[in-house]
C-alpha cells in the first residue's frame, strides 16, 4: 500500500510541475544576455529582450535595440545604428544555435556569438 500512495504522490507532483510550466507565458529566451566587450574583456555588452517583444541594448550606445522576435530558430532584432551623424534602421536576422536557462549562442552567417545570461 505504501507503494501505490508514494507511487500517487509522484505522479501528482510531476502533473503540478506540468501544470506551473505550462501556465508559465515566458520564453526561454526572454531577458538580458551578455557577453565581454572585445579587447575590452573586463566591461560587458549584451541584449535585453523584454516579454512583450521589446528588446533594448545593454553597454551599446551606437547600438539601440528596439523590439524582438522568434520565427522557429530565428530571432529577428530591429533598431537604429547610430553613428557618424546619421542614424540607419536595422533588422538583424540570427540563427538561434544552442539556448539554456544560462547560456545563449547565436549566429550571424558563419560568426557565433555566445552570450551569458545576467545575474541579477
Amino acid at each position: 500500500m505504501t507503494t501505490k500512495k508514494n507511487l500517487l504522490a509522484a505522479a501528482t507532483g510531476a502533473a503540478m510541475m506540468t501544470a506551473l510550466v505550462a501556465c508559465s507565458s515566458s520564453n526561454p529566451i526572454e531577458g538580458e544576455w551578455i557577453q565581454p566587450v572585445p579587447g575590452m574583456e573586463q566591461m560587458t555588452q549584451g541584449i535585453s529582450l523584454q516579454a512583450d517583444g521589446k528588446a533594448s541594448s545593454i553597454n551599446m550606445a551606437s547600438l539601440q535595440y528596439e523590439s524582438w522576435k522568434q520565427e522557429g530558430s530565428l530571432l529577428i532584432l530591429t533598431g537604429k545604428s547610430i553613428g557618424n551623424h546619421q542614424t540607419i534602421d536595422f533588422a538583424d536576422t540570427l540563427t538561434i544555435e544552442r539556448l539554456t536557462a544560462d547560456s545563449l549562442v547565436l549566429k550571424r552567417g558563419s560568426l557565433p556569438l555566445k552570450y551569458g545570461r545576467k545575474q541579477p
